[in-house]
């Protein structure tokens, strides 16, 4: 009781640190200056979601009258009409609107909402339309280490070494001690709450270590979107679209002959029919599976995030009516009760879209007209496709 109770205390403390530094940073915007006015907060939350090349952790005016930035860059890699070319994203000094040149490799580039765009021959400056789009300018091939692609290496490098020490005690130790004692209840608790009764006995081996990879890679990296590093790894499109693109892969080469034909050629139904029930079943397989696997993730992670930083910014719309105390006040308090239930969404964002996987993954390998075992009383026992047929 006492290890849970300091845990609790910790987590607490974490929660409004984590907190107290959004607060912090949203509280400074980037060329423009402080964040105050509503629009101002809808168009830095916006920008906070989305993927950047650097990590920009607040902003504040020097002595002279300059705004200082505080962070750190990351590696631009982008492939040009001249070749590839490679710098820090410090050298576009945290501009966005396209206005510094950063020459490389014979090229000229700009960055301009997020994304970087390479200027036409002879062109010193971006030029706009009407819509402020670039006229002048191309977008290039990015292979950037965005701040996503920084938070899947430091989450992929973290597992792997977490679960190679778990590994090694296992080989030396029936009872795993430190941080491995943590990570066991949570592998058996994927092994037989989800891959068994979704999968069945008899295959939910070859499938396991796919689920525990997705399970841990999309827990840990929602809980990474609640620190102020600005992280939004599973609130990128790409990065779910990505997951449930491995899903679809693994159950369409993994479905058996029951499968194929419950799908495409569906017995017991009138021979008619069964052509526009093969279309409707391709549909749900290949688009409305993966559709709703990467959409539900998305949508949810992503809303968490704007709720958590609508509500920080209360310290900053409300301060003319509620005052300076008041509304930071209530911005705090609200802030600490969202985030609290965001650690909650963190682990069942995980669990369903885990859950889900493992049931299309069952669905596909299912063995169908089986004979079923019977107990004592010559009563049929219900197995994982029982159960995997009542929950659809």
């Amino acid at each position: 009781m006492e290890e849970v109770s300091k845990m609790i205390r910790t987590l607490v403390l974490l929660c409004t640190l984590c907190i107290s530094l959004q607060g912090f940073a949203i509280s400074e915007g980037g060329d423009q200056g402080a964040v105050d006015t509503k629009d101002e907060v809808d168009a830095y939350i916006l920008h906070h979601i989305k993927d950047a090349h650097d990590f920009h952790l607040f902003s504040y005016t020097g002595d002279n009258g300059e705004r200082k930035h505080v962070g750190f860059p990351l590696p631009v890699i982008l492939w040009s009409s001249n070749g590839l070319a490679t710098f820090m994203s410090s050298e576009f000094h945290h501009d966005d609107a396209g206005k510094v040149i950063v020459e490389k490799g014979g090229s000229k580039f700009v960055k301009l909402h997020g994304k970087i765009y390479e200027l036409n021959a002879g062109a010193s400056e971006v030029q706009f339309d009407e819509h402020h789009h670039a006229e002048n300018a191309a977008k290039v091939l990015d292979f950037s280490i965005t701040k996503s692609v920084f938070g899947i290496l430091l989450v992929g490098l973290l597992m792997l070494w977490a679960f190679s020490s778990l590994a090694k005690q296992y080989a030396s130790k029936k009872v795993p001690t430190g941080f491995g004692r943590v990570l066991e209840p949570l592998v058996i608790y994927v092994r037989d709450e989800i891959a068994k009764p979704n999968i069945g006995e008899k295959k939910y081996r070859q499938f396991t270590g796919y689920l525990l990879t997705v399970f841990f890679f999309i827990w840990i990296l929602n809980l990474l979107g609640l620190t102020p590093l600005g992280f939004n790894v599973t609130g990128q499109l790409a990065v779910t679209a990505a997951l449930a693109i491995f899903t679809l892969i693994i159950y369409t080469f993994s479905g058996n002959k029951d499968y194929w034909m419950h799908m495409l050629w569906m017995p017991g139904v009138p021979v008619l029919i069964r052509p526009v029930l093969a279309i409707i079943e391709l549909a749900g397989a290949f688009i409305i599976k993966p559709f709703s696997l990467l959409v539900r993730l998305f949508a949810n992670i992503s809303a968490g995030h704007i709720v958590v930083m609508s509500l920080v910014a209360i310290m900053f719309t409300l301060k003319k009516s509620l005052g300076v105390v008041g509304a930071t006040g209530l911005s705090l308090v609200l802030s600490f009760f969202i985030t609290l239930i965001e650690v909650l969404v963190a682990f069942l964002q995980a669990y369903i879209f885990t859950m889900l996987s493992a049931l299309f993954i069952g669905m596909a390998v299912a063995e169908h007209d089986h004979e079923h075992e019977h107990d004592a009383n010559g009563h049929d026992i219900p197995d994982a496709e029982d159960v995997r047929g009542d929950f659809i």
